[in-house]
């Protein structure tokens, strides 16, 4: 093992060195170090605009965890940043806010207090609410797709100046992605509950209290009420309207507005009971055509 970690301190350069000592990181490990360099080039990879903004000048060593933090960014000292986290440019991070590892808070992202994040978890252009819980993988405040048709017919990139914005107490889980604004806030509300592998679009708004489940998928520019419950890969199309306490049946899809509250299944997304009734038929017709064939 002390062969290993003598090989892997050869291949950083004197200017790394160098910088690392100016910065005053003596008792800094060689571990610490290679874990924070990869981490920070693995984003400027996949996030040019923010890694370029990455100096070493500019950055620190945190003292609770060992991650790094800008010198312009505003941590609560009870805060901890573990190893190979990154704290980017004149965000606010809040008391009691566990960062795991692998995460990258890019500039300006404030991050409420008492929250906890997994490791590998992205945050750009957006804002996180107190207590809230945010599970590996997560992306939050990305770009995401972003275009749209012009006057012209042309498909052009929309310019992304909004954020995304995540209430109190919300959890949401591994390898979510929640897009920034377009035209208006994306925004989670209060208490909401996003299980895994849900992709949310761009400008979508979701009320208080909602629950989704894993798989769902919604467009840009949806609204959600509150007390609204997406059963697993529920889909739902752009510009559509959600009232309050609407409660959908998993693999639903939902192609126009929704207006009363009540339970909803099936593609296009109906009132259960005619689904239902839907299904019933289907069955049943499909016995009288066998039937019929085998007489």
């Amino acid at each position: 093992m002390a062969l290993r970690i003598g090989k892997l301190a050869t291949l950083f350069s004197g200017s790394y060195i160098s910088a690392f000592s100016s910065l005053g990181f003596k008792k800094l490990n060689v571990r610490t170090i290679i874990v924070s360099r990869l981490m920070q080039n693995n984003f400027s990879n996949q996030h040019p605009d923010l890694g370029a903004k990455t100096d070493d000048q500019e950055f620190q060593k945190w003292c609770n965890g060992g991650g790094m933090y800008h010198k312009s960014a505003h941590i609560d000292p009870t805060a901890q940043i573990e190893i190979g986290a990154v704290v980017h440019s004149e965000s606010v991070v809040g008391a009691n806010v566990c960062i795991g590892s692998g995460t990258i808070v890019g500039p300006a992202v404030t991050i409420g207090q008492s929250t906890r994040t997994g490791y590998n978890v992205v945050f750009s252009n957006c804002s996180i609410g107190d207590s809230c819980v945010i599970h590996h993988g997560v992306a939050i405040g990305q770009d995401g797709f972003g275009f749209f048709v012009d006057e012209q017919g042309i498909m052009v990139k929309k310019p992304q100046s909004l954020k995304a914005r995540i209430g109190n107490h919300v959890e949401i889980g591994a390898n979510t992605c929640i897009d920034r604004g377009s035209w208006r806030d994306t925004v989670v509300g209060d208490h909401t509950k996003i299980d895994n592998l849900v992709q949310i679009g761009h400008n979508v708004e979701i009320g208080k209290g909602c629950m989704l489940c894993g798989q769902v998928g919604i467009a840009g520019s949806v609204t959600i009420g509150d007390y609204v419950t997406l059963g697993g890969r529920v889909s739902i199309r752009d510009h559509v309207c959600i009232a309050s306490k609407v409660r959908l049946a998993a693999n639903s899809c939902v192609t126009k507005n929704i207006s009363e509250a009540g339970d909803y299944g099936g593609f296009p997304a109906m009132p259960i009971h005619e689904w239902r009734k839907q299904v019933v038929s289907v069955r049943q017709i499909s016995k009288e055509f066998w039937h019929h064939k085998k007489t």
